[in-house]
């Protein structure tokens, strides 16, 4: 599902214009995105959990020269199922 067919999903299961759901759903990215930033953790109870979590400095190799690299430690967006989501996609 890609985010137009989101959009008409949400349209339909709420009964709100496509263009609210839109609305809506931007605003969710954003917050999240915002949220994520700061380095909070967002809890959707049933849902899951959204964090951010550091991903250590680690050896690598080049692909197309075989060399030995360094790829440098950075933060990850990391999302955790909830156990109703879980129970639903079972």
């Amino acid at each position: 599902m890609n985010k137009a067919e989101l959009i008409n999903a949400m349209a339909a299961e709420s009964g709100l214009s496509k263009v609210d759901s839109k609305k809506a759903l931007d605003a969710f990215f954003s917050s999240v995105t915002k949220a994520l930033s700061a380095g909070d953790k967002i809890s959707l109870v049933g849902f899951g959990t959204f964090s951010v979590a550091e991903r250590a400095e680690r050896a690598g190799i080049n692909p197309s020269t075989k060399q030995a690299i360094t790829i440098p430690a950075k933060k990850v967006a990391k999302f955790k199922p909830g156990a109703e989501l879980t129970e639903a996609i079972k």
